[in-house]
């Protein structure tokens, strides 16, 4: 008999309504897409980890969250920085307890590395670190190095965050070792896995980015914003935060003006959420595709 405890996954692209419907999951709200779960919710969102800046990254309220238990948000202080490993650490132990409690975990969010961290068991090639190598790849800067994996691998560079200097870092240190990077098979699932692969089409999802954005910026979120502007933080630190705070980080700084910040957020939006898409084919096999 297969003893292995139940998860439920829900991904999708930025705007794509996973929140709601992660909740909906765990009140058993679903449209009769599952039973009674009496679920709880991890987040899986690199960007809401951190504290204080909610409307930018679309935290979800306690108005929202229906009585539902999240976790995994407002995790981090702003300018720390905090891997998948360390997401990993953190969330494992919340999942052993919901499993503890009888309770159903509902891994929600578009970060695709946190949530194969917790419910794949990872084979990753076996690489040791050459620490030349990676001193004259710290000279350069990430375009460039986004650039050099493109060329040496182009199906890893489609793969990667070309955002993401220390993942591409390593895919050329491993090609450097094995050539190119080894396509991985999908790894074992460490859980009997529900998967839940939100796939609105473009032209939804534009809409929903637009309307979004317009619902935060009359909420506060340029507010928000400006206060970003005041901490001195890096590029690099702000892009951890999200897109939206670096767009509205030059409108304060009075490099684009209103409409353009806007214009930049939706594009901008739109280029992540193709990514993440991209990032997502992986579940398409073992997933529930759910066409909205």
């Amino acid at each position: 008999m297969d003893t292995k405890p139940k998860v439920i996954v829900v991904v999708g692209p930025t705007a794509s309504g996973k929140s709601d419907f992660a909740v909906d999951l765990a009140l058993s709200k679903s449209k009769g897409l599952a039973p009674y779960i009496d679920g709880e919710i991890i987040s899986a969102d690199s960007r809401q980890i951190y504290k204080c800046f909610d409307l930018g990254t679309g935290k979800i309220t306690k108005e929202e969250m229906k009585g539902v238990p999240h976790y995994m948000i407002d995790t981090a202080e702003v300018g720390d920085v905090f891997s998948v490993a360390e997401y990993k650490k953190l969330a494992t132990p919340i999942l052993k307890d919901i499993f503890s409690r009888w309770k159903t975990p509902i891994i929600c969010g578009g970060t695709g590395q946190y949530i194969d961290s917790l419910i794949f068991k990872q084979e990753l090639p076996k690489v040791e670190p050459n620490i030349k190598l990676r001193n004259e790849l710290e000279k350069k800067t990430t375009a460039e190095l986004y650039k050099e994996l493109k060329k040496k691998d182009s199906r890893r560079a489609e793969n990667i965050d070309k955002n993401n200097r220390v993942r591409i870092i390593r895919a050329l240190e491993i090609i450097d070792s094995l050539g190119k990077v080894p396509e991985q098979p999908l790894p074992k699932l460490k859980y009997e896995t529900k998967i839940y692969l939100l796939n609105p089409s473009r032209e939804i999802l534009r809409e929903r980015i637009q309307k979004r954005l317009i619902k935060r910026l009359e909420v506060g979120m340029l507010e928000e914003g400006e206060k970003i502007s005041k901490l001195n933080l890096s590029d690099t630190q702000i892009k951890k935060l999200g897109l939206e705070y670096y767009s509205m980080n030059r409108y304060w700084k009075g490099e684009i003006n209103i409409a353009e910040m806007m214009e930049e957020i939706i594009t901008k939006s739109m280029q992540y959420a193709k990514r993440q898409q991209t990032w997502n084919k992986k579940y398409i096999q073992i997933a529930e595709i759910v066409e909205q």
